[in-house]
């Protein structure tokens, strides 16, 4: 009897320390994956600190609204693959359990990257630049030794990531300078041998952009051609308020859609802030120092800009709907505003508000407007 009722005074106590409400529910906030069932799956990008119960309200919100999950960096090669001879699966392993319990389509994020990639995948032991024979070897056994873990329980690979500049031509990354173009080929061909049923993507930002867009297609037309086993496309949906036109999200879909694979939205969300520079792609490398005329929200968004990004995510999602059958999946970058990246990139330390669900875990308008949307019900 002394131990339940210490157990219940510390409840008490953990409750009164902690006042922020829980994630809402209710017939005004049903299940996002619910409201989308007959459309596409509705994912969200998950931290290490949401699986491992350090933000157990975060977990209850993602296991409510999405049946579908990305890991945001716990599978990328610097953390997965971190040395030459160490792999360290804690973390995805962690995910992948939180995964498996909540019944969700799980995705493999990301497997051929140029960025968040440690130097030492394309140097030998005296810092020289690999032979494409050992680059190759190096990226099957990495692609081999991951995916292979997780045969059958990681459901789709982005397994090259961003392999394209702003018009459309081949990045010049390390991968590509040792292997050439046809390591696209090879890192679906080894994704492929070390699980045959998975689905393998190619995923990038600013597709919306007709030229990168038009790259995309020939990386795919490529792939095709070379009977790689590419499944399909994710374009990122890093948007803002006022980029890009509405025109351009839909002739993406139709686009990709003709190239006969799967199309997704892997990582949308709605940037409210003030443009840094002159530039809207997802580049992680590049900074901006911070300024006050770049933070205008401190202190929380305007009712008027909270009406906004409602407005945006209704028109964006309004397209979506149009095209129900050519896309699988919308997965948001993040689960609230406050485990964004776009609160540090390209500017770090701003507050940012580019999610359906803010820094209390609850609904904000932009949920309710792609709700409504879905239901065909008014604003």
């Amino acid at each position: 009897m002394k131990q339940i009722a210490g157990l219940i005074i510390s409840v008490l106590i953990l409750a009164a320390c902690d006042p922020t409400p829980p994630p809402a529910d209710g017939p005004d906030v049903p299940p996002l994956h619910e409201v989308y069932q007959d459309a596409f799956m509705i994912g969200t990008a998950m931290n290490h600190r949401q699986v491992s119960s350090d933000d157990p309200r975060g977990a209850a919100l993602a296991r409510m609204h999405y049946n579908a999950v990305t890991s945001e960096n716990e599978m990328k090669w610097e953390n997965i693959h971190p040395e030459p001879e160490k792999y360290d699966f804690d973390a995805a392993d962690a995910f992948i359990e939180y995964a498996e319990e909540n019944d969700m389509f799980v995705v493999g994020h990301t497997l051929v990257w140029h960025s968040q990639t440690p130097r030492w995948v394309f140097e030998d032991e005296n810092g020289n630049p690999l032979s494409r024979d050992a680059l190759l070897e190096r990226m099957r056994d990495h692609i081999h030794t991951v995916v292979g873990r997780y045969k059958g329980r990681v459901h789709g690979w982005d397994v090259v990531n961003e392999a394209l500049n702003e018009d459309g031509s081949l990045r010049e990354s390390p991968w590509y300078n040792i292997i050439g173009e046809d390591y696209l080929v090879k890192a679906f061909e080894y994704a492929r041998e070390a699980d045959p049923d998975a689905e393998l993507y190619y995923n990038d930002y600013s597709l919306e952009n007709p030229s990168k867009r038009e790259g995309a297609v020939r990386i795919v037309e490529y792939l095709q051609e070379q009977n790689a086993p590419i499944t399909g496309i994710g374009t990122q949906g890093h948007f803002s308020l006022d980029w890009p036109e509405l025109e351009e999200v839909e002739q993406t879909v139709i686009d990709f859609a003709a190239l006969g694979i799967d199309v997704m939205v892997t990582e949308i969300e709605i940037d409210v802030l003030p443009q840094a520079m002159d530039y809207m792609g997802a580049d992680v490398n590049i900074n901006v120092d911070l300024r006050d005329e770049l933070n205008p929200y401190a202190d929380g968004l305007p009712d008027d800009v909270q009406q906004e990004l409602a407005d945006r995510y209704k028109d964006i999602f309004e397209i979506y709907l149009r095209h129900r059958d050519d896309i699988t999946r919308i997965t948001f970058w993040g689960v609230t505003d406050g485990d964004s990246w776009k609160n540090n990139w390209p500017v770090r330390g701003r507050t940012n508000y580019p999610l359906v669900f803010d820094r209390e875990w609850q609904p904000k308008p932009a949920f309710h407007s792609i709700v409504n949307l879905a239901n065909n019900k008014p604003d």
